[in-house]
């Protein structure tokens, strides 16, 4: 048996250099290194003559060199080489910029295959900085060759060298991850086979195997993990059973403002599960605005009207302050008693809720993770609610829940999933969706533009602000390099401040911030000390401003159109019309055809279901967002057939044997505790 856990750095060509690089991008281990799939192929196996080539087009060329390399310098340190070639069609020139080395490696008559991209000017053919090999040499043409995501200063050939030699170490030592019946149902390819197959394919029909075996296996094992997660929570406990005579219409009928039939459903379904002995799990899927918090309210006073307490837990000190207002707006007329704790929290205040928390004089405990603290003690917690779900992850609802005692859990996400990949993220919960808005709500006139139209859109930002409004301008995340990102919002708010608005108050915010400063400025937004406020996505989670009015975004090409939604749904929330300017820049058809959609729709769901088309779900849904490991391979929307072929072998399985135990699934029970035992309470 090989170990797959061995510190990548010892694979041959890497080393302690490169193994940081490799970190990066979440390479580590050996497991990890022949796991990291390449994103796309250059087919460099099939030559073509020079007369075929077209302009702008990669090909490969089998050519003779008919004369020696000549130089040309320009400026100091700056050389230019040039190669005429031919075949018997035609010749062709290869250029290459400052690599004098190459200077004597040619010889005339010699054969030499070159790959890149042809350009043709006047009938010239020319192939600029081309990789090549000698005649029957195949290193770098001659076959089909993968292109792997990659960071900065990670090269190409680095990481194929490294992914070579560390699929050398496992050759034929892989152990088969998939029982027998299952392969031979479905045609599947043998892992190590499937392995070498997806880096380094010898035709894409090979390609093709390895990766309906690769994407079914990764499919299966998450549906599997999932189900049997669910399964803990359906079988294995009871919860609390609350009583029916207290109503939930008590709170429906007190509000000023009438809930849509989508909200009424919803709560009803939340009253089902709660009056159930089985303890609910269930997934509130809402768009930006749709008025999922409200529902909330509702459930919260059904189970203290019960004799329990109830914890919600918020992503950000900014979004827990907001509840705070909203709970105790509903709730303390019925005699509820809401409370706030945060990080930041005096220690005197801290000890005084946590006293109370443990006494039961506290009802409701709404905070950030601060909630996840070892003691803070609920005296009998019935239901915990968390909000923006993807930004704790399963662990974390895991540890909040364990404070009672198979308590409700509500978790809600105004991020809309396509509903077939939610049945697979949150396989282990039941799925409400709140699918329309209330009556009030605006919709958000959006505009997308290009640099051209700076100054209009500047002029259109003094506009609101001179009616009273406030604008948000939203910076991309460059790469993930905070400095980065930090540099780029310092630099616009420099700009603004100085020299574009300097008749206004201008404010900056950004991730790697200290949470109390954070708080702070958001909270001078909010109560209109600030005109304009310039910051990165960290605002993208439910902060109400109802003042802002505008929203820009910068380099909007950058975001995903599921992220763009997110951010424009921080305006509108107040009686004004609101807007939101898309800026972008490049010409490319998908920038232009996503443009089209965020202008076109303000329907999350609709938004959702054309990322997961345009960009797969691995940037869909990063690991980041959701606590369970991405797709390294699949793309649901691309490989929805292995989901529902996936989905109903899961089914036979957990009908047939729930638990694994039968010899014939001990493969599949083994591979699932590796992949998932980490990261999700199974």
């Amino acid at each position: 048996m090989v170990d797959l856990k061995q510190n990548v750095q010892y694979v041959k060509g890497v080393g302690p250099a490169k193994a940081k690089l490799l970190h990066n991008i979440g390479v580590d281990t050996l497991d990890d290194l022949i796991t990291y799939f390449p994103r796309n192929y250059e087919d460099r196996s099939k030559p073509k003559m020079i007369s075929q080539l077209v302009d702008g087009e990669e090909a490969l060329i089998e050519v003779v060199a008919t004369g020696n390399v000549s130089e040309i310098r320009i400026g100091k340190n700056k050389t230019i080489l040039k190669l005429v070639v031919r075949d018997e069609t035609s010749t062709c020139i290869i250029t290459w910029f400052n690599q004098s080395y190459l200077k004597g490696r040619f010889k005339i008559g010699q054969k030499y295959k070159f790959y890149g991209k042809a350009q043709i000017k006047y009938g010239k053919v020319e192939m600029v900085n081309p990789v090549f090999d000698i005649e029957e040499n195949n290193k770098n043409t001659g076959k089909i060759v993968p292109i792997y995501p990659l960071t900065y200063n990670l090269k190409q050939g680095a990481i194929r060298n490294a992914i070579e030699n560390g699929l050398k170490i496992v050759d034929g030592k892989l152990e088969e991850t998939m029982p027998d019946y299952l392969l031979k149902e479905y045609h599947l390819e043998e892992l190590n086979r499937a392995m070498k197959q997806i880096h380094f394919p010898d035709s894409f029909e090979e390609y093709n195997r390895a990766r309906k075996r690769l994407v079914f296996e990764e499919l299966l094992s998450m549906q599997l993990a999932l189900s049997g997660l669910k399964n803990k929570y359906d079988n294995e406990n009871d919860g609390i059973e609350y009583s029916k005579d207290v109503k939930m219409s008590d709170v429906i009928n007190s509000l000023p403002f009438k809930l849509t039939k989508a909200q009424l459903r919803v709560l009803e379904e939340i009253d089902n599960d709660m009056e159930n002995r089985k303890p609910m799990n269930r997934l509130l899927q809402g768009d930006v605005g749709s008025g999922k918090t409200i529902v909330s309210i509702i459930s919260t006073y059904k189970a203290v009207k019960c004799g329990y307490q109830v914890a919600i837990m918020a992503p950000t000190a900014i979004l827990a302050e907001q509840h705070i207002q909203e709970f105790k707006k509903v709730l303390e007329p019925f005699g509820i008693k809401c409370e706030l704790l945060l990080g930041g929290t005096r220690v005197k205040k801290r000890r005084e809720i946590l006293e109370e928390l443990e006494n039961g004089t506290i009802d409701v405990l709404i905070g950030t993770h601060a909630l996840l603290v070892e003691d803070v003690i609920f005296k009998n917690l019935g239901l915990v609610v968390t909000d923006e779900q993807h930004r704790f992850g399963v662990r974390q609802r895991g540890s909040i829940v364990a404070k009672g005692n198979n308590p409700d859990v509500l978790v809600m996400t105004a991020t809309p999933i396509p509903r077939t990949l939610a049945l697979i993220l949150y396989g282990d919960l039941d799925i409400s969706i709140i699918d329309e808005l209330p009556p009030n709500r605006k919709k958000i006139e959006t505009y997308a533009v290009t640099s051209a139209m700076e100054e209009r859109v500047n002029n259109f930002i003094r506009k609101n602000i001179n009616e009273g409004r406030q604008v948000y301008i939203v910076c991309p995340l460059v790469e993930e390099n905070e400095d980065i990102d930090a540099k780029s919002v310092v630099e616009l708010e420099e700009k603004y401040r100085n020299e574009v608005f300097k008749e206004y108050r201008v404010g900056y915010i950004y991730g790697k911030m200290k949470q109390k400063e954070k708080d702070e400025i958001m909270h001078n937004f909010k109560e209109g000390e600030i005109d304009v406020l310039i910051s990165t996505t960290v605002i993208e989670v439910g902060v109400n401003v109802p003042n802002a009015s505008l929203m820009v975004i910068e380099n909007a090409e950058r975001f995903g159109l599921a992220q763009l939604h997110q951010l424009r749904g921080r305006v509108g929330r107040g009686e004004y019309q609101s807007y939101c300017i898309l800026k972008y820049e490049g010409k490319s058809s998908e920038t232009r055809q996503r443009m089209k959609i965020m202008q076109e729709t303000n329907d999350g769901f609709i938004i959702a279901e054309k990322d997961l088309e345009l960009r797969g779900s691995g940037e869909f849904f990063g690991t980041k967002q959701h606590g369970l490991p991405e797709f390294k391979i699949a793309n649901l929307f691309e490989d929805m057939e292995t989901l529902k072929s996936v989905q109903s072998v899961a089914l036979k399985i957990e009908n047939d044997d729930p638990k694994l135990e039968k010899e014939e699934n001990r493969k599949l029970k083994k591979l699932i505790d590796e992949r998932f035992t980490k990261r999700v309470e199974i």
